[in-house]
């Protein structure tokens, strides 16, 4: 067994876990200085941190011997550290460390050498509450970035900036090797440094690949607690672990880590913005306002807001082995009319003769009973419609009345229109608590932020879950869909609407079409009826979110009809009275935009 000089971990999940982890420790230490280690975690996520450690540990598997209570040993976020100790090193010295800030316990942790003088200079503060109780750099610079936070008036780590606190770590960077992790109970930034004498790895894991074991000479990790088997989690470590698919950090990057998701790549900057010049992309509001929404032709920015034309056909085919004697069929397949879409023509052809009755349903999508008396062994159906889709404005969230953040807050009749798209499909009470504890995943880790939340369920969906056709049915769950991770845009639409109504926000099933063009990235659904999800937004109305593309609804969506579920919704449906037999069903849609 190799000689271990220091190993660092990082565990964020998306629910409280109870991770096995294993500390191994040489039984014949090489030289005379021992082997220090440090666990530190928030039991049942409290603001209180637990830190458990020994700076001169003898033995293997120190961890399970110091844990005693493991009822209190569950919580999303964990940090490890094991370390070759300088001789003398006591408590004071040994990592994780942690310190009481703004309401909550910190915990940090550092691989790597500073230059103490030179941190000494740029840790200004000498207040009582920011000197280190040990002697080491790494302390030191626990409280040079507790330091940074009370001076910018943070509370917790989402307060900062991304590229704020990047800088920060840059300038600790710039004194030595900075591997560090700091964490304020919710949120882990992980930063990598440029003179690291070790590699910094990291991966997620999902369900239902999520049990994996990790092992080296000096960690084993496994999450095998049944009650955390749908766990999804991000691990960030110095260790070269045996299992897994592992991405390596490159050179001064930083993670944002929150709720067993990476929140921010400083090396992606997804959310990096270009910085404007003075006046430069200033807003003027003009004096007067558009009512109809087709009649604004520009947005904020000056950009043009155009209309696209779409022409689709929509041919469905029922063939049966016996001739059908009467029959039944409700036919929603008129693309919507509304202020953003309009249906300049729609056309109705079906193969067998019967009585026709156009009527709106309770949802407000245009029907079609059609009633059947004349035997027949085959039925087509074929619609054929151009629609405009008109460009709208970015919505505007930053208005007061406008609700942002979770819990929404419902006048009582509000909530009573709403009722039928506020209830989440009737499951078993353990498995909605499980999909209560993973929408929750989703609120927390973007700050119960109400527009955040959505984009965050709606691009996890469309990056964790595969689409796999032919493996579900119309009466498979949400919650089965959670555990297996794969399935179709019906599915994904349905888990979305089940998560979104456990947080008391409307939800609805919208089907209908999408373009996908030439040079479309996701081409999922482009020759079938597609499916996708509506949440209402106080003040603002309803919006459309696709979790199969990871997109949010526009002008490459053709919106047809919608209700509280697949049933209310469904393009064709229908009931045989006498005869038919065996049924096969062929569809076939084609969308082609118009110049």
């Amino acid at each position: 067994m190799s000689y271990i000089t220091s190993d660092i971990l990082a565990l964020s999940f998306d629910g409280l876990t109870s991770p096995t982890i294993k500390l191994r420790l040489p039984l014949e230490l090489q030289g005379t200085h021992p082997l220090g280690w440090g666990v530190a975690w928030y039991p049942n996520d409290n603001q209180a941190a637990v830190v458990t450690k020994d700076p001169v540990a003898r033995g293997t598997e120190v961890m399970m011997d110091a844990m005693t209570d493991w009822n209190n040993y569950r919580s999303s976020i964990f940090f490890c550290k094991v370390k070759g100790a300088a001789k003398g090193y006591s408590h004071h010295e040994t990592q994780p460390f942690t310190r009481s800030f703004a309401g909550q316990d910190w915990i940090f942790m550092h691989n790597g050498d500073l230059d103490k003088v030179k941190l000494g200079i740029l840790h200004a503060d000498k207040s009582r509450f920011l000197e280190p109780i040990g002697i080491t750099d790494s302390e030191l610079a626990f409280c040079y970035l507790l330091g940074k936070l009370q001076e910018t008036a943070a509370r917790k780590l989402s307060d900062v900036p991304n590229a704020q606190m990047l800088g920060w770590f840059e300038e600790l960077d710039a004194l030595g090797s900075a591997d560090m992790c700091i964490s304020d109970g919710i949120t882990i930034a992980c930063y990598y440094g440029t003179k690291s004498a070790r590699n910094l790895y990291y991966t997620k894991l999902q369900p239902p690949n999520n049990n994996l074991v990790f092992s080296t000479d000096s960690t084993f990790l496994h999450v095998n607690d049944p009650r955390d088997y749908y766990r999804s989690s991000i691990i960030v470590t110095s260790s070269n672990f045996d299992a897994g698919v592992w991405t390596e950090m490159q050179p001064g990057q930083l993670l944002i880590i929150r709720q067993g998701a990476i929140i921010w790549d400083s090396i992606k900057d997804v959310n990096a913005k270009p910085k404007l010049k003075n006046g430069e992309g200033t807003i003027k509001k003009p004096n007067t306002s558009a009512v109809n929404i087709r009649s604004i032709t520009k947005a904020p920015d000056g950009s043009v807001l155009s209309y696209r034309v779409y022409d689709i056909t929509h041919s469905t085919e029922y063939t049966y082995d016996n001739p059908v004697q009467h029959s039944t069929h409700t036919f929603r397949l008129q693309p919507v009319e509304d202020p953003v879409q309009e249906v300049v023509h729609t056309t109705f052809t079906i193969s067998a003769e019967g009585e026709e009755t156009h009527y709106e349903d309770e949802f407000g999508n245009q029907c079609i009973h059609y009633s059947v008396h004349k035997p027949y062994n085959k039925l087509s159906i074929t619609t054929q419609s151009r629609v405009k889709i008109f460009a709208s404005p970015i919505d505007d969230h930053s208005l007061s009345q406008r609700q942002s953040s979770i819990p929404l807050v419902w006048m009582p009749w509000a909530r009573q229109m709403m009722t039928p798209y506020l209830l989440p499909e009737e499951l078993p009470e353990s498995q909605l608590r499980a999909l209560t504890e993973y929408a929750m995943s989703f609120v927390k880790r973007n700050g119960y932020n109400l527009i955040d939340t959505l984009r965050d369920m709606n691009l996890s969906i469309y990056r964790d879950y595969k689409y796999v056709q032919g493996i579900t049915s119309n009466n498979t769950t949400p919650f089965e869909i959670y555990t297996s991770r794969q399935g179709v845009c019906q599915d994904f639409a349905n888990l979305f609407i089940c998560l979104a109504r456990l947080l008391s926000i409307p939800a609805r099933y919208r089907m209908g079409y999408i373009y996908t063009g030439v040079h479309y990235e996701n081409k999922i659904q482009s020759d079938a009826s597609h499916a996708w999800v509506e949440i209402y937004i106080p003040y603002v109305g309803w919006r459309g979110f696709d979790p199969t593309n990871g997109c949010q609804v526009a002008q490459d969506h053709v919106r047809v009809a919608c209700g509280r579920n697949y049933r209310d919704s469904t393009p064709t449906s229908g009931t045989i009275y006498k005869g038919g037999g065996n049924e096969r069903l062929t569809v076939e849609v084609k969308i082609q935009e118009v110049p």
